[in-house]
């Protein structure tokens, strides 16, 4: 049995773009975030020693992806993925990242990366 964490919908507002025009705005991306976290521990203590804090999780995505500029989302799906293994030691975990409105017949475009499923 696998358990996961989940945060949908984090919305970040990101300097991202591979035009220079893009740049000088911020524009949105949305994440949903599964990881792989074992809380049988957590469940059994009631303690929340033994969980994955998703409020920290978010707000390390929210920092990293909002106080620097990316040119692909390609690049943000991956760097963010990398940071979230490094810092929790992770193992698994699937990220789907949106960027509404990037194409004007679509409400959104993206990428996915999964790791260790």
């Amino acid at each position: 049995m696998t358990d996961k964490v989940f945060i949908h919908e984090l919305t970040a507002f990101a300097s991202i773009g591979a035009y220079d025009w893009e740049h000088t705005i911020k524009q949105r991306l949305v994440f949903n975030i599964e990881m792989a976290w074992d809380f049988t521990q957590a469940a059994q203590t009631d303690d929340v020693q033994y969980c994955l804090n998703y409020a920290e999780v978010s707000e390390k995505v929210l920092q990293f992806v909002e106080n620097q500029p990316f040119k692909l989302v390609e690049t943000v799906a991956h760097k963010v993925a990398d940071m979230l293994q490094q810092t929790y030691g992770i193992k698994a975990l699937r990220i789907e990242l949106h960027k509404p409105k990037a194409v004007a017949q679509a409400s959104s475009v993206g990428v996915i990366v999964e790791r260790g499923y």
